[in-house]
C-alpha cells in the first residue's frame, strides 16, 4: 500500500511542511507563463514578464531543491507561448470546469515582438543550471495527436520539453526500468518520447498523459520511494507513482483542484491519503 499526501495552497508554503532530504524525485509540469489562470489572483504564471516568471520557479526548485535526496533529481515538463498571443495552450477542458481556467496574458514583453516564440523552457532551464542545478538532458515530448492549430505562417506545433536535471553530479538513475524492447532486444531509451496527449475525464486543462511520466517516476525515484509534484494538477503524478508502488507528495494551489485529486485516489484502493 503506497501513501499520497495531499498539500492544499501554494507550494511555497505547504513544501515548508515536507522533511529536508525526504523526496526522491520531483516530477511535475508548472503553469506555463501568460497561458492560464488556474485561481484568480496572484500566482506563479500571471507575472507580467517572463523574467519574473523564470525569478519565481528559481525560488520554488530551490525550495524543491531542500527536500531532494542528495542523488535526487528533478523532471521539468514546460511548454512554450508566443508573444502577445492572449491565448492558451491547445487541449481539452471538461465543460463543466471551464470557470476554473482563463486565458492571461496579451502581453508582448520588453525586448520581444509580436508572435515571437518567447523561449521560456530554455530560459527555465538555463536559469536553474545558473542557480546550482545540473542540466542532463532535453527529453523532446513528441505528440502525434496534437490539437490542430490555424496558423498559416508556421507549422502545428507537436512538441514539448522535458528537462532531466539533478541535484548533485551524481544522482539515482534506473535506466533498466526504463528500457526500450526492440523485437527480441532491449536498449538504452532515447531522448524523443511519442506519447499521444491524453486527458483526465474531469477538469484540469493541463493534464500529461500517464505514458509521459512513468518513465521519469520509474528512472527517477526506486520502489518505495517518494514523487514530488508542487504542481499537482489533477493529481496524475501521484496516480501514477501510487500505481508503480512509489510514495508521493502533491501540492495544488486551486481548491478546487485539490478536491478533484481526494476524490481521484479515494477512488483508488491501492493508495492511502495521509
Amino acid at each position: 500500500m503506497t501513501q499520497v499526501k495531499i498539500l492544499a495552497g501554494d507550494c511555497m508554503k505547504t513544501l515548508r511542511s515536507v522533511e529536508p532530504k525526504s523526496v526522491n524525485t520531483c516530477v511535475t509540469s508548472p503553469p506555463y507563463w501568460g497561458l492560464r489562470d488556474y485561481k484568480e489572483g496572484e500566482q506563479l504564471g500571471l507575472e507580467d514578464t517572463p523574467e519574473k516568471y523564470v525569478d519565481n520557479l528559481i525560488e520554488v526548485f530551490r525550495e524543491v531543491r531542500r527536500v531532494l535526496r542528495d542523488d535526487g533529481t528533478v523532471w521539468l515538463n514546460l511548454g512554450d507561448s508566443y508573444s502577445g498571443s492572449g491565448k492558451g495552450p491547445p487541449g481539452n477542458l471538461n465543460k463543466d470546469y471551464h470557470h476554473l481556467e482563463h486565458a492571461h496574458s496579451k502581453i508582448v514583453p520588453d525586448g520581444l515582438k509580436p508572435k515571437d516564440l518567447v523561449g521560456i523552457p530554455w530560459r527555465v532551464a538555463f536559469a536553474l543550471q545558473a542557480d546550482g542545478w545540473y542540466l542532463r538532458q532535453d527529453i523532446i515530448w513528441h505528440k502525434p495527436n496534437p490539437m490542430p492549430e490555424s496558423v498559416k505562417d508556421r507549422c502545428t506545433k507537436a512538441h514539448e520539453y522535458i528537462f532531466l536535471l539533478s541535484k548533485n553530479k551524481n544522482y539515482y538513475f534506473d535506466p533498466k526500468g526504463i528500457e526500450e524492447r526492440v523485437n527480441q532486444d532491449t536498449r538504452n531509451k532515447r531522448s524523443v518520447w511519442t506519447v499521444n496527449v491524453d486527458s483526465y475525464k474531469e477538469a484540469h486543462f493541463a493534464t500529461y498523459p500517464p505514458n509521459l511520466i512513468r518513465p521519469c517516476i520509474m528512472a527517477g525515484c526506486p520502489e518505495g520511494g517518494t514523487v514530488l509534484d508542487p504542481f499537482a494538477g489533477s493529481g496524475t503524478t501521484g496516480a501514477v507513482a501510487a500505481h508503480n508502488a512509489r510514495n508521493a507528495v502533491l501540492c495544488e494551489i486551486n481548491p478546487e483542484y485539490a478536491k478533484i485529486i481526494r476524490r481521484r485516489m479515494d477512488a483508488d484502493m491501492f493508495i492511502t491519503l495521509v
